[in-house]
Order: C-alpha cells, then sequence, then structure tokens
C-alpha cells in the first residue's frame, strides 16, 4: 500500500463532499474518480496528494512514495521557460539523467520551444508544461486532475500508452470514458458523501453498479414491504396500545427514519428548440491567415439542418476560429458567410469567458429568461436550475464559489434557455462529468436542428457526429462520413493504400468523401441472400430475449449469484445483436447499391 484515506471527512459550509469515506492506493494501481460535477473529485486528489487536509480522517503515506501532483489549473512561475519549469527543485544529476525524457514528452505534448517563456504560453500549454514537468520525474505515484484537457487526439493516444506502459500508481480525475476503459483497473466513485469502488475498467464499472443498483431496489422493496407489514400492525387501532410490543414500535420509527437511499440527483434536459427554416447558414469560399500562416483555405460549405459534424485536428490548426467566423464572432480574410432568417445559434464556447463571476447564480439564469417553454410546460427559471442539478441553495450562491465544473454546466443552461436551433460547442467535455455527458449526449440525438462539436473526446465524437471534418496543415479541410472511430478506419485505410503504393489521385481543392462500409462488389451470394432476408426476423428475436431477460433481472434483485448469471447472458446477447445490427447495416447498403445500379 503507498497512500491510505483513512474515515475522511471534507465539507465546504453545507456541502458534506465525504463522509467516513476510505480509499487505499497500492502499488502498480491505476484508478479513474468519477462523480458529478461539485461531487469532490479534485478535493479527494489534493488531499491524496497532501495539498489539503480532511476535516476528520487520516491520510496516510504509507511507503513514503514520491508524489507528482497535476491540478486541474495549475498556477506556473511565469518567470520560468519551459525548460526551467520542468526541471524547477530537481537537482544538476536529476537534470542531466532526465533532460532528454523530458524534451522527448515536451514534444510529444506540442511544446518544442524549450527555452520559450511561460508568460507567452496559452492556458493550454502551461497546462501541458506542467504535465511535462509531473511524467519527467521517477515518482511512484502520478495524481493527475483531468489530464486530457487541452490536448488534442494524437497526444490522448500518447499519453494513453504512456500511462498504461507506467511502472508506477496513477490516481485521476477524467470524464474521457475511452481513457477510463484503456488504462484504468478500478473505478472509484463520488456519490453523496460516499465512495463506491468497481474493480475494472469503464465498461466493467456500468456492468458492475448496474448490479448494485438491482440489488439497491431489491433491499429497498423488501424494506417497503417490512415498512407495510410494521404499519398494518401498529394501526389496528386504539385498543390495549399499551400493550403492544415496545420493540416493535421502535423498529417502526428506526424504519421510518432510515434513509437507506437516498434519491439520486439527475440531471434533465429537455429538448428545446425554436423552427429553423429552409435556409440555414452558407459558408462561402472563407479563408483566414494569422502572421502570415494560412488557417483555414478557401472553405466551402452549406450547414444542413439536421448536420451532425465534429471538426478535428491539432492543437492550434484553427478549429476555434472557425466556429467563430461561422458565427460572425470572426471576419474572413476572404470569402463571407450568409445566415438564414430563422437561424437563432447557440454557442457553447470553451473558456465561458461571458459569465460575470460577481453575479448571483439565479440572477445570471434569470438575465436569459424568467420563464422557458419545454416539452414539459413553462418552467421557471429556478426550476430550470434545479433540473440542472443547482438545488435552491446553490441558486443564491455566487458564481465565483462554483467548481469548473458546475460553472460550465451552468454555462449550458444559459445556452439551453435560449432554445437554439443551431448549436456550435467548443470543447463542450472538458470539466463536465460523464453523468452531465450522457444527458448532453441524449439531448443531441433528440435536438431538432444542426450541432457542429470541435472536441477531442473521442468517445463524445461517437456518439453524436455522423461526419469528420479534418484540418489539414495546408488550411484545407477533408471530410470524412462516420464518427471519430470510423474516421481513424478511414486514415488507416489510406495508409496501409499509401504503404501498398496502390493511391489513386484526390483533387485537393474539394472535400473527399471516404466511404469504409460499402462493399464494392454489386451483387449478394447465395448466403448472403437468404441471410438478408432472415435477419430481421433474427433481430426481433434477439431484442424479445433481452426483454424477458431484463424483466427476469428485475424479479431477481435480491439473488446476487441469479443477477450475475442474468448479465452475463444479456451482455452476450448485447454483443450477438451489435453483430446483427452491423451485418443489417452491410446488407441493406449493398441491397441499396444493388438497386440503384439495376435502375
Amino acid at each position: 500500500m503507498l497512500i491510505g484515506a483513512e474515515k475522511i471527512t471534507k465539507s465546504y459550509s453545507e456541502k458534506v463532499l465525504l463522509n467516513e469515506s476510505s480509499f487505499y492506493l497500492s502499488e502498480k494501481n491505476k484508478v479513474g474518480v468519477i462523480g458529478i460535477n461539485g461531487s469532490g473529485k479534485s478535493t479527494l486528489l489534493r488531499m491524496m496528494a497532501f495539498q489539503e487536509s480532511p476535516d476528520c480522517g487520516n491520510v496516510i503515506n504509507h511507503a513514503s512514495a514520491r508524489i507528482a501532483y497535476l491540478p486541474q489549473n495549475p498556477v506556473v512561475d511565469e518567470n520560468l521557460t519551459v525548460i526551467e519549469y520542468v526541471f524547477k527543485g530537481a537537482s544538476l544529476k536529476e537534470r542531466e539523467l532526465q533532460e532528454y525524457e523530458a524534451k522527448t514528452i515536451l514534444i510529444k505534448l506540442g511544446i518544442a520551444e524549450f527555452d520559450k517563456p511561460l508568460l507567452n504560453l496559452s492556458g493550454g500549454q502551461k497546462k501541458r508544461v506542467a504535465m511535462a514537468a509531473v511524467l519527467a520525474m521517477p515518482f511512484e505515484v502520478l495524481i493527475l486532475d483531468e489530464p486530457t484537457n487541452h490536448l488534442d487526439n494524437n497526444m490522448i493516444l500518447w499519453l494513453e500508452n504512456y500511462l498504461i506502459n507506467y511502472a508506477g500508481a496513477v490516481i485521476m480525475v477524467t470524464h474521457d470514458r475511452y481513457f477510463l476503459n484503456r488504462v484504468v483497473s478500478k473505478i472509484v466513485e463520488i456519490e453523496q458523501g460516499t465512495l463506491y469502488s468497481y474493480d475494472g475498467n469503464y465498461s466493467k464499472y456500468l456492468e458492475l453498479k448496474e448490479l448494485r443498483r438491482q440489488r439497491e431496489l431489491g433491499t429497498q422493496r423488501k424494506r417497503k414491504s417490512l415498512l407495510r407489514q410494521e404499519l398494518e400492525w401498529i394501526s389496528r387501532g386504539a385498543r390495549a396500545r399499551a400493550t403492544k410490543s415496545k420493540s416493535r414500535i421502535e423498529r417502526f420509527e428506526e424504519l421510518m427514519a432510515q434513509n437507506m437511499f437516498a434519491t439520486e440527483s439527475r440531471l434533465s434536459l429537455s429538448s428545446i428548440s425554436t423552427r429553423l427554416g429552409k435556409k440555414t447558414i452558407e459558408i462561402n469560399n472563407i479563408s483566414k491567415s494569422f502572421d502570415n500562416k494560412c488557417f483555414i483555405n478557401d472553405f466551402d460549405y452549406i450547414i444542413s439542418r439536421n448536420d451532425r459534424i465534429g471538426i478535428v485536428g491539432e492543437n492550434g490548426c484553427g478549429k476555434t476560429t472557425l466556429l467563430n467566423i461561422i458565427s460572425g464572432r470572426l471576419a474572413p480574410d476572404r470569402g463571407f458567410v450568409v445566415f438564414g432568417e430563422t437561424v437563432k445559434l447557440g454557442y457553447f464556447s470553451q473558456e465561458c469567458d461571458e459569465m460575470d463571476l460577481s453575479a448571483r447564480v439565479i440572477d445570471y439564469i434569470k438575465s436569459f429568461g424568467e420563464y422557458i417553454e419545454t416539452v414539459d410546460g413553462n418552467l421557471s427559471a429556478s426550476q430550470m436550475l434545479e433540473r440542472f442539478l443547482f438545488p435552491p441553495h446553490l441558486q443564491w450562491n455566487i458564481i465565483g464559489n462554483l467548481s469548473g465544473g458546475e460553472r460550465r454546466r451552468l454555462f449550458l443552461l444559459s445556452i439551453v434557455m435560449g432554445a437554439p436551433n443551431i448549436l456550435f460547442l467548443d470543447e463542450p467535455t472538458n470539466d463536465l462529468d460523464i453523468e452531465t455527458l450522457m444527458v448532453m449526449e441524449d439531448y443531441l440525438e433528440h435536438f431538432n436542428g444542426a450541432v457542429i462539436v470541435v472536441s477531442h473526446d473521442r468517445y463524445f465524437l461517437d456518439k453524436v457526429v455522423d461526419c469528420i471534418f479534418e484540418f489539414q496543415n495546408d488550411g484545407k479541410i477533408r471530410r470524412y462520413v462516420g464518427g471519430y472511430s470510423d474516421y481513424i478506419k478511414a486514415m488507416a485505410l489510406e495508409a496501409s493504400a499509401k504503404n501498398s503504393d496502390i493511391t489513386t489521385s484526390v483533387k485537393k481543392t474539394q472535400p473527399v468523401t471516404v466511404e469504409f462500409s460499402v462493399p464494392k462488389k454489386l451483387r449478394f451470394t447465395f448466403k448472403e441472400q437468404r441471410e438478408y432476408e432472415e435477419i430481421d426476423g433474427e433481430i426481433a428475436d434477439i431484442e424479445n430475449r433481452l426483454a424477458e431477460i431484463e424483466q427476469e433481472i428485475i424479479s431477481q434483485a435480491s439473488n446476487y449469484e441469479k443477477l450475475q448469471e442474468l448479465m452475463e447472458r444479456k451482455s452476450e446477447l448485447e454483443r450477438q445483436l451489435d453483430e446483427k445490427m452491423e451485418r443489417w447495416v452491410y446488407l441493406n447498403e449493398l441491397a441499396e447499391k444493388i438497386v440503384n445500379k439495376s435502375n
């Protein structure tokens, strides 16, 4: 064991973040900490790093392990250069030993000017320098708060592999679900002041949490049944009340006083938007350069009413610049952008600069409207705040007192209050908890309008978008069909084709659509024809069996062994359904091609 947090309690004002919670970090553990914004994730990390003390309980460094801590928003000495900061506090010998490693890590993180003053770097670059300082020196424990923020996708992949192969222990807060799935071996969730530990990665956590919920529901049903029996007994009239068993009366009162399973807060996002006409936003041959470098070169596109576009590229390539030009915040050097009359744009920016940190939460939201029409009827600003996990006592808080994630959630509500019909999202996943991301993804799925998102979150892109725009080094923007994983597959196919010298010429003046799921042959084999005729029935059969198992899971909630068996069967059926759905897409696309060719 390296670090132990034993029965720690931590409160801020009236809010209890941790209540007599314990957690132990052992050698080679790789732990991901999750929970809603404001639940205490960063606070737990600071206490594990001995940057903050608990109100009660102890945090002990059992093995005198060397600890490196990367805060969510590092404060750096801007008088230092990049390399000076990385080796701040290190001896001359340590610097000689680690300098090559440090410079390699800095280059991987997009920092190549080692003697550049930190004063001249952006906030994202400063965090990457702080990360390099943590990774470059030998430590037994890495404590990382949102390490993937401000990294592009290539940097995230590099960090992912680095941590997988890291010999020491790691505990980190991150909302990147692919990252959690590939790097960690344990998930710790903070929920209403309690720490719940789940052995396994993110996928295993989802499975085990569902089992826990089912067990809790079973126990809750038993408790309610017991309460009904006790209530019936204790309410049989005043007759001989004095003869009633004192122990049963005490038992009833104890059951009534129990709050075994407090209702969890759930973020609720109604799909609200104003009507969008046929004309949306037309982008006409725009170009933009800074300091003689071309970032956007002759880009032309018409946004469709239901577009779902993800924009990717290296940090600093011009992604945010593109959003700013399209939204009218920045003028292009050449070209122009035309808005349709019915367009109502919502822009979820990266920095939330528009927020007045001295304003109260309720006043900030009321500035966007006292009431808003939702699918559930008219709701007041206060009611909308409650849906966004801001209970009444938090609504009178000053925005500056909120955590980074809570501010992002509040900013998201301000966008929703405007009922937009086109959404621009610039790194929307930064500082948001996983539950908020899941609800946002569901909201976007049902959103009646266009969505254009800049994000490094691969999981989010896979769930939200159906088209990827990739920035090229020459300022050209290339189009790929599908989500992020599809884009990676297409890139791999292109690289493979180049290596085999089977490349085809591409007109670089036009966006290119890469199709990867439709086969080249335009006929069914005998086996495929039969499969095509039967696959709808097979899918329906699997779905029916899944529904039956889900009902059985509910009825067997208190039987752990049976539950485990049912969950395994459910997982296998879900795997079969995924395979069948992939085949269904393949066969139907091929059938459509065959019909088009014959016509």
